[in-house]
């Protein structure tokens, strides 16, 4: 008889850590049918195997009780390889099978949605780069006008360093136009410094015109 594959509990969701989809350790414990506490010792004990597959980090979160207060629980941040990599030291079941399938389906979705993220701002981007670098005329400063255009933009629109990838579609879209905004604002400056200047001016108004907006990343 063909076992029964089918889910055995609810679709695993991804949180995102620096721009890279994570499986939490305490769905990937409740979905094997497993206590969180024995799923972290497995980890800890071949923590040195789960870093080869790249960074291992930890959180801490105080969970939900009735009572409120409670110690923090201490759980792990997995990346894909990793999450595959807990699973194979688990006997393959049929509710194991499944776990497979749905961490297949998340982090394709999760790839996904960072190309369909990435296709909306570069190419404004790279216009935006295009036009820094006639500005910057092979000055050896060229690298920190880029540097310092994308920290303004990211301010202007509410991000981090690092967060442009797993930002939001309203964001993503922001960005777009702020993008567009500072390549027209830069064009025709008489070098980068007003170049840079244009921009900022031109980031000023659009927070203005942006105030109030719920928008999040």
């Amino acid at each position: 008889m063909a076992a029964n594959f089918a889910p055995t509990s609810p679709a695993i969701t991804l949180t995102t850590l620096k721009a890279e989809p994570r499986a939490d350790s305490r769905l990937l414990a409740k979905s094997l049918r497993n206590q969180h506490k024995a799923v972290m010792a497995l980890i800890e004990r071949y923590a040195e195997q789960f870093k080869a597959f790249g960074q291992l980090p930890f959180k801490k979160e105080v969970g939900d009780r009735a009572q409120g207060g409670g110690n923090p629980e201490r759980f792990a941040l997995l990346n894909e390889d990793q999450a595959f990599f807990l699973l194979s030291l688990s006997r393959n079941s049929a509710h194991v099978v499944s776990l497979k399938a749905q961490l297949v389906k998340a982090f394709g979705e999760a790839r996904r949605a960072a190309g369909q993220h990435s296709a909306e701002y570069l190419p404004t981007y790279h216009q935006l780069h295009d036009e820094l670098h006639a500005l910057a005329a092979g000055s050896d400063h060229e690298r920190h006008v880029h540097m310092n255009v994308n920290r303004l933009i990211n301010r202007t629109v509410g991000l981090e360093a690092g967060q442009r990838a797993a930002a939001s579609m309203p964001v993503q879209s922001l960005l777009a136009v702020a993008q567009a905004v500072a390549v027209k604002a830069a064009y025709g400056a008489a070098d980068h410094r007003a170049g840079y200047q244009r921009i900022k001016s031109a980031m000023d108004a659009l927070s203005a015109a942006t105030l109030g907006l719920e928008v999040r990343a």
